[in-house]
């Protein structure tokens, strides 16, 4: 039977002016985020229980069929993994503290436990940091910046939030600290001396842009409709890209209220905030992220794939490691954009693009880098590519680059609208090897 109230916040639910069917349990999207991820908060993460799983699982190791060993081999692994972030956050933030080993709070927890109790979210913040910084590397930094801070503070943890709104506080500050001392801004790319750009206007330049592996994505932000669509949708690279042009307190204000789904007061006490600004800081947000969208953007509409853009992948992939730059060019949008974060290298328009990349993919030009091999791979929620290339005289293909793919809407033909070409140390976070 139907309740009067919001089953979160106990707030009165709006009437249903004679509406039959079953009747909501929340009052709010926002609400029914919470519930959801109430529902789905990991419990009794233990580093026993973890050593315990782990002997469990090896011991049901068999070479025979090679289907349950693969998948046996695979669950044992995360485990260790996972015990392995564990004991590296309890070396450490002991080695850092210099604390010994003393019951304490948060409610009397040891270095091991809060260890085991940090990792249960680590995955959701180093999204997190990563939709504050719009830096991998840097979301890794912070995460482990966070739990220091978090180990050194935990005497002050009084229990009347949760431990993951205290941790995303804490992750909060240590994001403000890092962009208040960077003060970085994007840019705008400028001419390179003798290279045709393309007609268009230079994009923004995010030097410290890097992509983010949909494998790494939180339970939540992959694989749940009800709550992803924001969530997912902040993590495009174009939307990622608009929410590095917001001062540091709108972008955390919108973040925590847009991308996280918490109430204003939730993200003001995260914040350290009056609700009143909170509020402020969202309305000034919101309209510069449009500015910086891209026309058939500014509706806020995610892109979801589509067959049709799964086989234009697919033919891209094989165009480049057949070197056919006519084929290649069939796929791009007329107006497509290349952008090589870090580097100045920018290109707007397929003719201009095509005779930037001709150099380097055909075997006639002096400048000619090699035979290519490509990879699929998925970045913040994007088809990926992992492109290798075998230099004349070797035998190894090695990583190149990394390009993460926009496609246009579906009415421009479902062409390559963009593309975004990332450096290769990232290639391992992806599972992409370094060599072939």
């Amino acid at each position: 039977m139907a309740t009067d109230v919001c089953a979160v916040c106990g707030k009165p639910l709006a009437a249903r002016a004679g509406r039959t069917g079953r009747g909501s349990l929340y009052c709010s999207a926002a609400c029914r985020q919470k519930a959801y991820r109430e529902r789905r908060q990991p419990r009794g993460l233990t580093v026993q229980g973890l050593i315990d799983d782990i002997g469990r699982q090896a011991g049901r190791l068999a070479p025979q069929p090679a289907d349950a060993l693969y998948s046996t081999v695979a669950e044992l692994s995360e485990s260790v993994a996972q015990l392995r972030r564990v004991a590296r956050t309890v070396r450490e933030t002991t080695q850092d503290t210099g604390d010994s080993v003393t019951p304490t709070a948060v409610t009397q927890l040891t270095e091991t436990d809060f260890g085991a109790l940090t990792e249960q979210y680590r995955r959701e913040i180093q999204v997190h940091c990563y939709r504050m910084t719009g830096s991998y590397d840097e979301a890794e930094d912070l995460v482990q910046e966070t739990f220091l801070r978090a180990w050194r503070a935990r005497d002050g943890f009084q229990g009347r939030a949760s431990a993951r709104t205290w941790l995303y506080r804490i992750a909060t500050n240590a994001c403000l600290d890092l962009l208040r001392r960077t003060a970085r801004r994007p840019q705008r790319y400028e001419p390179v001396p003798g290279m045709n750009h393309g007609e268009g206007e230079p994009p923004a330049r995010i030097t410290w842009l890097q992509p983010y592996p949909d494998d790494e994505l939180p339970v939540a932000e992959s694989e749940l409709p009800e709550t992803a669509t924001v969530s997912r949708e902040t993590l495009e690279l174009v939307l990622l890209a608009a929410i590095q042009h917001l001062p540091a307190r709108q972008r955390a204000a919108f973040i925590l209220r847009d991308a996280l789904g918490l109430t204003a007061a939730e993200t003001a006490e995260a914040m350290e905030m009056s609700v009143a600004s909170v509020n402020s800081a969202l309305q000034r947000a919101r309209p510069t992220l449009r500015a910086h969208l891209p026309r058939e953007r500014s509706d806020w509409r995610p892109a979801e794939p589509t067959g049709a853009q799964q086989a234009v992948l697919e033919r891209y992939m094989a165009a480049v490691e057949r070197l056919d730059l006519d084929a290649m060019a069939a796929l791009l949008a007329e107006d497509v954009v290349l952008t090589m974060p870090p580097n100045p290298f920018w290109f707007t328009g397929r003719d201009a693009l095509v005779d930037f990349v001709r150099v380097s993919l055909d075997p006639a030009s002096p400048a000619f880098l090699g035979h290519w091999r490509s990879l699929p791979a998925r970045a913040n929620g994007q088809p990926a590519v992992g492109n290798y290339v075998r230099r004349p005289g070797t035998s190894v293909y090695r990583a190149q680059v990394l390009d993460v793919l926009r496609f246009g809407t579906p009415g421009r033909g479902d062409r390559i609208a963009e593309i975004t070409s990332f450096e290769p140390h990232l290639f391992p976070a992806f599972g992409l090897p370094l060599r072939l």
